[in-house]
C-alpha cells in the first residue's frame, strides 16, 4: 500500500546522480504533472528502490514522497501539488521577518511587473524584478543562501570557517551576507573589469577582496581552486555548483510558473541572461516542460565587448548546454546601457547592465503578439559608476 512520508524520512543514497539522467526525469515528472511509480524503501526508511527518483523529487522540493515497503509494487498517478511541490513558495503575507535569511526566502517571489511602456493590446511585456532580494539586490542572493546550505548540511551542520570565491561582485556579496549571519569569513576573488563600487561593496560587507589582473570571473576559478586547497578553505564554485541550478528549478521557476497563472499570463517567450547559466538553464528546463510552446532566448554581450554580469557561451557554460534554448542574442553594452536609461525614465525602475541587455535584446527578438517574460537579475545601484562614465561621454 502506497504511504505519504515527509521527505525527511526519506533517506536517499548520496550518490549523485549523473546530470543527463536527473534532466530526463525531472522533464518527465514536470511534464506530466506527476509521479507515476513510488520510492521502495525499508523499515528504516532507505530507499531500496527509486534512488534516483527520489534524489529528483527533493531537489523539485516536493515535501511528500510516495513510498511502498519491500516487496510492494503499486502503479499509481499522484500530483505533483498532492505532494506538496508548491509549499516550498510560501510568502509571508504583512512582511514580517524574524532574520535576514528569512527576508530573503519568505520574500519570495519576486515581483513580476508589467512594463506598460512596452505593453499594448497585442502585447504584454513582464519584468521579473530580482534586484527585489536583499543582500546583493541581485537573482545571486538565491545561489549564495542554496550553496552555503547545502555546504553546511554537507558538513553536518558545520559551518565553514573560510570561504573563497571568484565573484564579479553580487555572488560574493550574497556569499558575504550568509558568511556575516552564520560567523564565517568570505575571501572575494575579483576580476579586473569589476567597478570600484563593487568592490567597496564587498568590503562593506565584511570580505577580503583579491583583484586579478584578468577580465573574467571565470577566468579566475583555477587560481581560487588552488588557493582553497593551500588554506583548506571552501570553495563554493558557483560556475559548477549544481545547487546554482538546483536553486532555481525548486524556486525562482516554480515561482514565475504561480505568478504566470495568478496573471493569467500564457508565455510566447521568456528572455534572461547568461552568466554561470544556472537560472536561464533551470527555467527553460522547467517551462519548456510545464507549457507549450514557450520559446527561451539567452542574452549574452556582443563578441569583442563585456557587460558584467553576463558572458559569451563559449566562455564556458556548465548547464546550458543540456536544456533546450531557442536564441541566443548579442547586445552591444552601449544598448545595454540606454535600455538601462529607458527604463528609469519610463518605468521609474533602475535596474543593473544585465537587465538593462536583456531589455535590448527583447527588442531584438519581441514585437509579436503575447506575453514577453524578461528576467532583469539585478539593480542599478552597484552601475552608477559605468552609468556616471557613460554621461560624461556625452
Amino acid at each position: 500500500m502506497v504511504e505519504f512520508k515527509h521527505v525527511d524520512e526519506v533517506v536517499c543514497d548520496s550518490k549523485s546522480i549523473p546530470f543527463e539522467e536527473l534532466i530526463a526525469i525531472v522533464k518527465d515528472v514536470l511534464s506530466t504533472d506527476a509521479v507515476k511509480k513510488p520510492v521502495v524503501i525499508d523499515d528504516e526508511g532507505k530507499v531500496i528502490s527509486g534512488q534516483e527518483l527520489c534524489i529528483a523529487l527533493k531537489i523539485l522540493g516536493v515535501r511528500y514522497l510516495p513510498v511502498v515497503r519491500k516487496g510492494f509494487q503499486e502503479a499509481l498517478s499522484i500530483s505533483l501539488k498532492d505532494l506538496g511541490f508548491f509549499d516550498d513558495i510560501s510568502p509571508t503575507p504583512l512582511k514580517v521577518f524574524r532574520s535576514s535569511e528569512e527576508l530573503l526566502i519568505k520574500n519570495w517571489p519576486t515581483p513580476l511587473l508589467q512594463l506598460k511602456s512596452e505593453s499594448d493590446n497585442r502585447r504584454r511585456v513582464w519584468a521579473k524584478l530580482e534586484g527585489f532580494n536583499p543582500f546583493s539586490m541581485s537573482v545571486k542572493d538565491r545561489i549564495g543562501w542554496y550553496m552555503f546550505r547545502k555546504a553546511v548540511e554537507r558538513y553536518g551542520g558545520r559551518v565553514p570557517t573560510l570561504l573563497v570565491e571568484a565573484t564579479s561582485t553580487n555572488t560574493g556579496l550574497a556569499l558575504a551576507a550568509m558568511c556575516g549571519l552564520h560567523g564565517s569569513k568570505l575571501r572575494a576573488y575579483i576580476p579586473s573589469t569589476i567597478s570600484k563600487t563593487g568592490e567597496l561593496l564587498l568590503k562593506l560587507f565584511g570580505a577580503e577582496v583579491v583583484r586579478s589582473d584578468k577580465p573574467l570571473t571565470v577566468d579566475l576559478i583555477g587560481d581560487v581552486e588552488e588557493v582553497a586547497r593551500k588554506l583548506g578553505a571552501l570553495h563554493l564554485n558557483q560556475f559548477y555548483n549544481d545547487a546554482n541550478f538546483e536553486v532555481h528549478l525548486r524556486y525562482t521557476a516554480k515561482e514565475l510558473e504561480l505568478q504566470v497563472r495568478e496573471a493569467g499570463i500564457k508565455p510566447k517567450a521568456i528572455i534572461g541572461g547568461l552568466g554561470t547559466s544556472g537560472h536561464m538553464s533551470a527555467i527553460a528546463l522547467y517551462f519548456k516542460s510545464r507549457f507549450n510552446g514557450v520559446k527561451i532566448y539567452g542574452v549574452v554581450p556582443k563578441e569583442g565587448t563585456t557587460i558584467q554580469g553576463i558572458r559569451r557561451v563559449e566562455s564556458g557554460m556548465k548547464w546550458v548546454h543540456n536544456v533546450e534554448i531557442d536564441g541566443i542574442v548579442d547586445v552591444h553594452p552601449e544598448e545595454a546601457i540606454n535600455s538601462v536609461i529607458e527604463l528609469a525614465r519610463k518605468e521609474g525602475i533602475l535596474v543593473g547592465l544585465s537587465s538593462g541587455a536583456v531589455h535590448a535584446a527583447y527588442r531584438k527578438v519581441g514585437g509579436g503578439e503575447g506575453d514577453y517574460i524578461l528576467i532583469f537579475p539585478d539593480h542599478g545601484f552597484k552601475y552608477v559608476e559605468q552609468l556616471g562614465k557613460y554621461f560624461e561621454r556625452g
